[in-house]
């Protein structure tokens, strides 16, 4: 019997999924997303998963009313779509991340009752897990104390390459695989200061920023590593002892296991504000730093870096426990 993986629309979601099914190495899998958003980029070629498909949908949150009844109508064609799918694949459980990608198969799945899981990223809840949460078998959450797995489930190489930071010597600028432009311009405005502290900079500038943000560096006189989408994260991020970055859940809690402390500059249009309350997690622990887009100064992050980071280090690998993935995996072949 098949296990069905379903959501997307942003790497945040892809990476839960990403993360899951290499535990499922021999496990049947389906995928099932969007033609909209990263999900093709991330598992098209993905020859884990037996059988793939991408229906046309788009989000339903942002857009105006026409926008709305049109985002709905891709909705329901795309359900009937999904559940078509599912009655002719013998499928066992629905693993759901959130996201626009997921609500279709999440909808064909309860139709169907075939079991539902949901895995909730951040610290406010989704519009869609919010909406399914009532009718699904399990929700797991690493916020919740009432959560029946809490550990997050990110790759196993962020565990082993986690170490204690205590002087900083590198920052890694983190403005996800699509770029950040107020982080980019942060990193370039401070990057003199950095350059006479002998703090060297690796920069994810996003893909289509790489080539802009180079040759600022270069005029500058800064030789710093830019990159945009990357399969190399976990290198990047052992090799920096301070974070400067968007407060997406995957990222936060990467950082946590390698044992990277970070200042997180929350995405300001994020749905229900959920990178604030994701990075105020972290900053309740004593761990982490938040300032507001609008509220961001060179001055301000200069003044951060002579925090103490060794005891924040720590204190961060303390906070994530290993092997989340594995035990969602095992939570779906239990089915």
């Amino acid at each position: 019997m098949s296990i069905v993986m379903t959501g997307g629309g942003t790497g945040g979601h892809l990476a839960i999924i990403k993360a899951v099914k290499e535990e499922l190495i021999n496990s049947e899998l389906i995928y099932i997303g969007s033609t909209k958003g990263q999900d093709r980029a991330w598992f098209e070629n993905d020859t884990q998963f037996k059988e793939k498909y991408f229906l046309d949908t788009q989000g339903v949150v942002n857009q105006g009313i026409f926008g709305k009844f049109k985002s709905i109508y891709m909705l329901l064609k795309a359900t009937i779509k999904a559940r078509a799918i599912l009655k002719n694949s013998n499928v066992k459980v629905v693993f759901c991340v959130g996201g626009f990608s997921a609500a279709p198969t999440s909808f064909a799945a309860k139709s169907l009752k075939i079991p539902l899981i949901i895995h909730e990223q951040n610290a406010s809840i989704g519009s869609l897990n919010n909406l399914l949460r009532p009718y699904c078998d399990a929700f797991i959450s690493s916020y919740e104390e009432s959560s029946p797995i809490k550990a997050y489930p990110i790759k196993k190489e962020f565990f082993q390459k986690a170490r204690v930071r205590k002087k900083i010597k590198t920052i890694i600028f983190l403005g996800g695989s699509q770029g950040a432009v107020a982080i980019n311009k942060l990193a370039l405005e401070i990057s003199p200061i950095l350059k006479e502290k002998d703090i060297k900079i690796i920069h994810q500038a996003g893909e289509r920023n790489i080539q802009e943000v180079k040759e600022q560096y270069k005029n500058i006189g800064i030789d710093a590593t830019v990159f945009g989408f990357t399969n190399k994260l976990s290198d990047y991020m052992a090799k920096a002892d301070f974070a400067i970055a968007r407060a997406g859940a995957s990222t936060l809690w990467e950082l946590s296991a390698i044992g990277c402390p970070a200042l997180f500059i929350p995405y300001p249009y994020a749905s229900n504000d959920h990178q604030y309350y994701n990075a105020k997690f972290l900053e309740n622990q004593g761990v982490a730093w938040i300032i507001r887009e609008e509220n961001i100064t060179p001055q301000k992050v200069i003044d951060i870096l002579d925090e103490d980071m060794e005891s924040r280090s720590k204190k961060l690998q303390t906070l994530i426990q290993k092997d989340g993935a594995k035990e969602i995996a095992n939570l779906l072949k239990g089915y």
